[in-house]
Order: C-alpha cells, then sequence, then structure tokens
C-alpha cells in the first residue's frame, strides 16, 4: 500500500547530549548537542530497520534490547558482553553501518554565557538551527511541498510543552526558510524500541566529544562524519554541522 501524497519521503529522529542549563556549567562537558536524523523512510523500512533488528537478535537473542550509547559505552546490562573485546568489534562494526544521515546543532555553553545580555535558551537556538537546516535539505530534496515527521523522545509534561511551543514559533517564523508549515513533531516514550530514536541517541555524545576533544581519536566520529550533510562543494559547516553561538 503506498503512502498518501501529503507525506515526504523523509522522517527525522531527534536526540541530544549534554544538558542545555546555563547556570551550571560542566567544564568537562559545556557543551549542547542537538541531532536531527533524517531517513528515507523507504531505506528506513527496508533496510535500516531489519538490520538493526538482526543485530538484537544475533548479539541477544531477542529484539527488547534498547541501544542506549551510555549503556554500550560503559558496558552496563545487558551490553556487559562487550567486556569481550573481539565480540565489542563486532557489535560496534555492525552499529557503524547503521548510521544514516544527520544534521546537528552544537552549543558551546560557555561562550554562550558569557555574552553580554545573552538570553537564549541552548535548546531552543538548536532547535531553530535544526529545523531550518532540515527544512533547506528538504526544500533541495524537492521535499518540502509534503508533511515531514519530526519524532522527539518525551522528555516530561513540562519540558515537552515548552518544546511544542518554541516548535510551533519557530515552524511559523523561519528566519533563513521562510515558514514551515510541512513540519510536524510527535513525541515518542523513553520506552518505546524505536529504531530511529536509538541511532540519533548513537550519534549525539561522539559530536559533543569531538567539539571538546577535536585533537583525541574519535572512533564513532570517524564513522559519523561521512554521513553528515554537505552542500554541493562538499562544506559541512551551516550544513550538516552548527557550532553556535
Amino acid at each position: 500500500m503506498m503512502r498518501p501524497d501529503r507525506f515526504s519521503d523523509y522522517i527525522v529522529y531527534v536526540d541530544e547530549s549534554g544538558d542545555h542549563s546555563l547556570t551550571h556549567i560542566n567544564e568537562e562537558f559545556p557543551v549542547f548537542v542537538l541531532v536531527f536524523c533524517v531517513f528515507r523512510i523507504d531505506q528506513y523500512i527496508r533496510r535500516i530497520v531489519p538490520a538493526a533488528q538482526q543485530l538484537k537478535f544475533e548479539f541477544f537473542g531477542h529484539d527488547q534490547v534498547i541501544l542506549h550509547e551510555s549503556e554500550i559505552r560503559r558496558r552496563r546490562q545487558p551490553f556487559e558482553l562487550l567486556r569481550d573485546d573481539n565480540l565489542r568489534e563486532r557489535f560496534l562494526g555492525r552499529l557503524s553501518n547503521l548510521v544514516q544521515q544527520a544534521g546537528m546543532a552544537v552549543i558551546d555553553k560557555r561562550r554562550m554565557a558569557n555574552e553580554s545580555g545573552s538570553v537564549n535558551n541552548p535548546y531552543d537556538l538548536a532547535l531553530r538551527s535544526c529545523m531550518e537546516r532540515t527544512q533547506t535539505f528538504l526544500q533541495d530534496a524537492g521535499a518540502s511541498g509534503r508533511t515531514t515527521q519530526i519524532v522527539f523522545e518525551s522528555r516530561g509534561k513540562s519540558e515537552d510543552e515548552k518544546l511544542s511551543a518554541t516548535f510551533d514559533e519557530v515552524r511559523g517564523s523561519g528566519i533563513a526558510t521562510g515558514v514551515m508549515p510541512n513540519l510536524r513533531y510527535q513525541f515518542v516514550s523513553k520506552k518505546a524500541n524505536s529504531t530511529g530514536l536509538q541511532l540519533a541517541d548513537l550519534i549525539a555524545r561522539p559530536i559533543a566529544m569531538n567539539t571538546i576533544h577535536p585533537d583525541q581519536r574519535n572512533r564513532a566520529y570517524e564513522v559519523i562524519e561521512p554521513k553528515l550533510w554537505r552542500n554541493v562543494d562538499g562544506n559541512v559547516g551551516g550544513y550538516g554541522l552548527t557550532r553556535l553561538p
């Protein structure tokens, strides 16, 4: 069955790394990263989801495992099997093949906090940046005339209401792209076994660590970096990766 023509060929999944407080800044992790992962729906259905399911069955014997970056990195249950270096290499290699196109905003909270009179909320600033770049991507792909769903993990009633208000404000007054009535959002429970949200979660922290420690080897970022959206000249700055302020 074909999808209705009102829907675009793309779906976007969102995750973040770090907190967006400017009051208490952790000097070891002074950034906030918001990631928009864009998938072609046909590829997501036919290739990405089946590959993720196959990985879960192969390593865990069932598909109820949630691929969560912090638990994988710390090898916490159910990822304690990754203490075996050979298994870990196989597992991470398979995960690498699942990473898709991404656009993201990285906020340096120290610089923002030091800006005289700055009242911007890092999350709001990052959300605007990612929405406008997603819209530009859709315009370039000829897909901005149809509805594209953007999926967020629910963070609680109050936070979701604030995000909804900001999303609606940005959608109605996009600075770089004009209004964006084609963008819609959905909130999903943290308990949802969503492949797209899990992949977005795996991408966010490596981007943050590359920003904080650009000279350190970062294998995860090396996998992600070629997937970042670029302009026709191959530049990623201001397209797939935006650093603010």
